[in-house]
């Protein structure tokens, strides 16, 4: 089984996304899959140009020269594509929104109604594959997700992908903070590693997991104290 991830959080591995991904995908190696991981930030990525070139002129290839040329074989290889990002203004990384508007080369411009929708059908020879989201966000509420996942589950119908879960961490810079203080939140990172080997073992991640990987760490209230101290802290330190 092969994983194709990327990593969109421009701090890279020293993120909070990453505190998830991470014991994730070894989970998964754990499990016999073959992971490659990306960090969209070291990726040379250009934006898509609209131009429909990869759907009439040279089907299938973009005429934009930059490292999506690796990407997107890689991406055909997969059985599993895993989408990482903190979330930003509501939603997932421009650099991880420019990777996936370039994959438009493996849909088809052939489009066709399912449940009284039209989508796009898979270019012709694509394989299909299970798409997971791993995502972090600084705010309190599992709310706070709500505009991403919309955004993943609507990609994964057009073109038609299975959606295999999506493994959320909110508040996650308390949770680092907890981890370097020893407090008991090793099962979030335990859980996450579970959940990458459920899937690879049994196609799927349980619901209890996903909820472990997203339990409440601290109250709400004490939440929004830690944060705005933190950064009360670096601004009175700056203004000495």
């Amino acid at each position: 089984m092969k994983v194709l991830a990327f990593n969109s959080s421009p701090r890279m591995e020293k993120g909070n996304t990453a505190l998830i991904l991470l014991p994730f995908l070894d989970g998964m190696r754990e499990a016999g899959a073959e992971v490659e991981l990306f960090y969209i930030k070291k990726l040379d990525i250009n934006p898509c140009l609209g131009c429909f070139s990869c759907w009439l002129r040279t089907p299938g290839e973009c005429v934009q020269k930059d490292d999506m040329q690796q990407i997107v074989p890689k991406m055909r290889e997969a059985d599993i594509v895993v989408y990482a990002t903190p979330v930003y203004s509501h939603g997932m990384t421009g650099q991880l929104k420019n990777l996936i508007d370039r994959m438009v080369s493996i849909a088809s411009p052939f489009v066709e109604v399912v449940d009284g929708r039209t989508r796009h059908l898979p270019a012709e020879g694509e394989k299909g594959h299970q798409t997971v989201l791993v995502a972090n966000c600084g705010l309190w509420g599992m709310e706070n997700f709500d505009p991403l996942l919309a955004h993943i589950h609507a990609m994964t119908k057009d073109p038609p992908s299975e959606f295999a879960g999506a493994l959320l961490r909110p508040h996650g810079e308390a949770l680092r903070a907890m981890l370097k203080m020893g407090a008991p939140v090793n099962d979030v990172v335990e859980a996450a590693k579970d959940a990458g080997r459920q899937l690879v073992r049994n196609g799927k991640i349980s619901l209890e997991t996903l909820d472990t990987v997203s339990r409440e760490l601290l109250p709400i209230d004490t939440c929004v104290q830690m944060v705005n101290g933190q950064f009360q802290k670096v601004i009175d330190q700056k203004k000495k």
